[in-house]
């Protein structure tokens, strides 16, 4: 297993989709940083759950790691998600924040301000693609119709994945 370098990262950008919109001024190293859909205020101790403005597709050889920046870290900002996303998962990110701020000052996190770190790990073995629930969190069918094409390419099996997916919908 290994990090994707940057210049994977971006094969797989352009050929998967795995961070859309894509903005090169958001990679970070070997990895991504995600923004937030919209702007937001935390007061302190406040928890919310933040979308993420980027779709996150995670091919199936893959899983993606999250971390927060260090610089909403040290004004008290915490994120609280299992740091996980699954191989063949497609969607927009739920972060989970709160803030614990030292000073008890609300926190502001901009649209388009980087926020959270990801990285894509490879991994051994068969493809197992998530089958959970929240496929396509916060997609509109529009952008779920411009990945199918990617997941009958990159999921072995699609069909019985497409049975599950679609059954909830």
């Amino acid at each position: 297993m290994c990090i994707a370098g940057k210049d994977k990262l971006v094969e797989l950008i352009k050929k998967y989709k795995v961070i859309n919109p894509f903005e090169e001024r958001l990679l970070d190293g070997d990895g991504y940083v995600l923004t937030v859909k919209e702007d937001i205020k935390l007061h302190y101790l406040e928890h919310r759950n933040v979308v993420s403005h980027q779709i996150v597709y995670t091919p199936t050889n893959y899983v993606a790691h999250l971390t927060a920046k260090s610089r909403f870290g040290r004004l008290g900002l915490s994120f609280l998600n299992s740091v996980k996303v699954h191989s063949g998962w497609v969607g927009r990110l739920a972060l989970e924040l709160v803030n614990l701020s030292n000073e008890r000052k609300s926190i502001t996190i901009k649209r388009g301000q980087p926020l959270i770190h990801i990285e894509f790990i490879s991994r051994d073995g068969k493809p197992s693609p998530y089958l959970g629930e929240y496929q396509f969190q916060f997609m509109t069918q529009e952008e779920v119709k411009t990945y199918i094409p990617i997941l009958k390419e990159t999921i072995p099996n699609y069909k019985m994945y497409e049975k599950v997916w679609f059954k909830r919908t």
